[in-house]
C-alpha cells in the first residue's frame, strides 16, 4: 500500500502535470487525431467526447491547476467529542485508498477525474475505452513524468489495457485491492460494472432531464432554458423532455416559436398525442420513449395538466439527474423543487449547470444519481470516506 503523499507533494504533482500538458499540447492533439481517425462508430456524442482540441487541453490545464489551489480534503475534522472518561474523540475525512475509474471515449477524464481522485489521496487505476487508447496512454505518460519529477511512485496512477473479458475478470476478482469504482459512460457500461463489481460503485447515471413550463412561466426564460438545454447533446445534463402546462397563456404561439427555433438548430422535435396533433409533429409510438436518454439532436414535448402531474411524470420517467421548473410563482417552484426526485432541481435556470465546475466544486469526478454516499456532482470534498481518531491514556470499558 502506498503511504499517503503529503498535500505539498500532491499539489506539486498537479502543478507539474499542468506544465506538461502545456508543453505537450500539440503532441496530445496529434495523437488524439489518430484515435479519431480509427473511430469507426456512428455515435456522434461519443465522437464529440473523444475529440481533444486546443480548448479541451486548456480545460485539462485549468482543472489540475485549480485542484492544486484547493484545500486538502483529507484529515478534515467533521465531529469531535470529549468522553466523560477523558478520551478525546475526533471524526476526520480519510481517503478511500484505491479508486478505479472506468470510462468511455473521454481523454479529459484521464486528467480531470484522475486529478480529483489523486488530490483526495487515492491511488488511481484507469480503464479507458479502446477508442481513446492512444490519447489516454500519452496522458498517463505525463502523469508518470509528473510523479517521477516529484520523487513519487508511478504506482499512484496506473492504466489497465484490458479488453472486455479481462475487465470483467478484474471486476469480479481484482488482482489488487480496489476500494471504490466510478464508471463514466453510457447505460451499458454502468450496467456492466454494476453487474460484475465486488466493491462499492458510484453510479454516474443517465440524464434524460425534464423542463416543466408552468402556466405562470416567463416565456422568454422558458425559451432560453430549453434551447440552452439542447446546446450540447453529448452532455448528461442536456434536456430531452419538455412538459408544457396545458393552461399556459399563448401556449400555441409559444410552442410554434419553440418548435421553429429547435428545428432551426437541426433538432428533431417529437410530440405527445396533443402536441403532435396540434403542431404537425411526429407522434410517439409508446410511453417508453419518456424513459429514454437521447444523447442526440432530438427532443420530446408534451402537455401536462398541473405542477403535481409534472412532478409525478418526472419521478416516473426521468434519470434522476436534473429537472427545471419555469415559473414566476415562488410557492409552485418550492413545491416542485422539494418533491421532484432528481439530484439537481432548478427554478428558472438551465439544467446545463449540473456540473462540478459550474456549481462551485471546481470540477467533478462524476455526477451521481445514487443517493449514497453523495448525490449530484462529486467534487474533491466528496471523494473521501471518514475515520474515527480516539486518544486516551489507558481508558477501558
Amino acid at each position: 500500500m502506498n503511504t499517503l503523499l503529503s498535500i505539498e507533494k500532491r499539489n506539486a504533482v498537479l502543478l507539474k502535470m499542468a506544465e506538461l500538458l502545456k508543453e505537450e499540447r500539440q503532441a496530445i492533439i496529434e495523437i488524439n487525431k489518430a484515435d479519431l481517425e480509427a473511430y469507426d462508430g456512428d455515435d456522434i456524442s461519443m465522437y464529440d467526447r473523444l475529440k481533444v482540441d486546443y480548448a479541451k487541453v486548456d480545460e485539462m490545464i485549468k482543472s489540475v491547476t485549480h485542484l492544486a489551489s484547493q484545500d486538502d480534503p483529507v484529515g478534515v475534522e467533521r465531529f469531535s467529542f470529549k468522553h466523560d472518561n477523558g478520551m478525546q474523540v475526533y471524526n476526520k475525512t480519510a481517503s478511500f485508498g484505491t479508486v478505479l475509474i472506468i470510462y468511455e471515449s473521454r481523454p479529459d477524464v484521464t486528467v480531470e477525474a484522475a486529478g480529483i481522485a489523486f488530490k483526495s489521496g487515492n491511488k488511481i487505476v484507469l480503464k479507458g475505452g479502446k477508442e481513446s487508447l492512444k490519447s489516454n496512454l500519452k496522458i498517463v505518460e505525463l502523469w508518470h513524468q509528473a510523479l517521477k519529477e516529484n520523487s513519487a511512485s508511478t504506482d499512484w496512477v496506473e492504466y489497465l489495457q484490458f479488453n472486455r473479458t479481462e475487465t470483467q475478470a478484474f471486476l469480479e476478482n481484482p488482482t489488487q485491492k480496489v476500494d471504490l469504482i466510478v464508471p463514466r459512460g453510457g447505460e451499458r457500461l454502468i450496467a456492466f460494472v454494476k453487474q460484475h463489481a465486488t466493491c462499492p460503485v458510484i453510479i454516474s447515471g443517465r440524464g434524460n432531464n425534464f423542463v416543466y413550463v408552468h402556466k405562470e412561466a416567463d416565456l422568454n426564460i422558458a425559451m432560453d432554458v430549453i434551447i440552452n438545454g439542447k446546446s450540447k447533446i453529448s452532455a448528461c445534463n442536456a434536456v430531452d423532455k419538455v412538459l408544457i402546462d396545458e393552461n399556459l397563456p399563448n401556449k400555441n404561439e409559444f410552442l410554434k416559436m419553440l418548435i421553429s427555433k429547435l428545428e432551426g438548430f437541426k433538432i428533431e422535435v417529437l410530440g405527445d398525442a396533443v402536441v403532435s396533433n396540434n403542431h404537425n409533429l411526429e407522434g410517439i409510438q409508446s410511453n417508453d420513449i419518456w424513459c429514454e436518454e437521447f444523447l442526440d439532436y432530438k427532443i420530446l414535448i408534451g402537455e401536462i395538466a398541473s405542477n403535481q402531474d409534472a412532478i409525478t411524470m418526472i419521478n416516473t420517467y426521468s434519470g434522476g439527474h436534473s429537472s427545471s421548473i419555469i415559473t414566476k410563482n415562488e410557492a409552485e417552484a418550492k413545491l416542485f423543487m422539494e418533491n421532484v426526485d432528481t439530484a439537481a432541481v432548478y427554478h428558472n435556470a438551465s439544467t446545463r449547470f449540473t456540473d462540478g465546475g459550474q456549481l462551485g466544486l471546481g470540477g467533478e469526478l462524476a455526477i451521481s444519481t445514487d443517493k449514497l454516499h453523495q448525490r449530484g456532482p462529486i467534487g474533491l470534498q466528496h471523494l473521501v470516506t471518514n475515520k474515527w481518531y480516539v486518544h486516551g491514556n489507558g481508558q477501558i470499558r
